[in-house]
């Protein structure tokens, strides 16, 4: 079992004939997949942490950093959020190296890293500790098989107060689960809605 912002992952997942058939991917196999298939650009081949939120490849998995792209929640113009009929003026813009969120409210931004998913991995995402510990909750859906593109990222600002988030530093960590084999349909064969985005890409129908 491995200790990840206080959650439990099993490193490997038994299957039902006992073998092993979920792995969770090591620093050697991200590094050679980083440099040999482009999986994640641009690419930290060591862990950057002076005098910033840590950031790069860490023992199994990896750090990936916010951009300076931001969009934060207002009510000015609307009185509902609707997955299925998105309002983009519900959020303002910033471009900034320091975001701040306002009290109990939420704000998009993505990854400076695109990444490029294998098609025998899916990625799932935690939060850094550093924000966790200051009521900053970093929400990413699972990477899917043969996804690409840059990670939009949800951070909620549980607190009563404002809080910053740093651009261009560790925002959240990674991690490559290797199934114990191919699908037979990946997300690029399901052409599917979130394909190569770029940029803050809010939510499509």
């Amino acid at each position: 079992m491995s200790a990840a912002g206080g959650v439990m992952i099993p490193l490997f997942v038994s299957g039902t004939d006992g073998g092993n058939s979920m792995a969770i991917m090591s620093d050697r196999w991200i590094r050679e997949r980083a440099i040999a298939d482009g999986m994640i650009e641009p690419f930290v081949e060591a862990q950057r942490r002076e005098n910033c939120i840590s950031y790069g490849l860490s023992s199994y998995g990896y750090d990936a950093r916010v951009a300076d792209e931001f969009k934060i929640f207002t009510n000015v113009d609307n009185a509902m959020v609707d997955p299925k009929n998105f309002a983009h003026n519900s959020f303002v813009d910033r471009q900034t190296d320091v975001c701040v969120i306002p009290p109990n409210s939420f704000a998009l931004a993505r990854t400076v890293e695109y990444f490029r998913v294998p098609r025998d991995v899916l990625v799932i995402c935690l939060g850094k500790s550093t924000y966790a510990r200051c009521g900053i909750i970093v929400n990413v859906t699972p990477l899917e098989p043969e996804w690409e593109g840059h990670v939009t990222l949800e951070f909620s600002n549980t607190t009563p107060l404002p809080a910053k988030i740093y651009a261009n530093e560790g925002a959240c960590q990674f991690l490559f689960l290797a199934g114990n084999e191919r699908c037979e349909t990946s997300y690029a064969d399901r052409a599917g809605k979130y394909m190569r985005q770029r940029g803050v890409t809010l939510p499509r129908l």
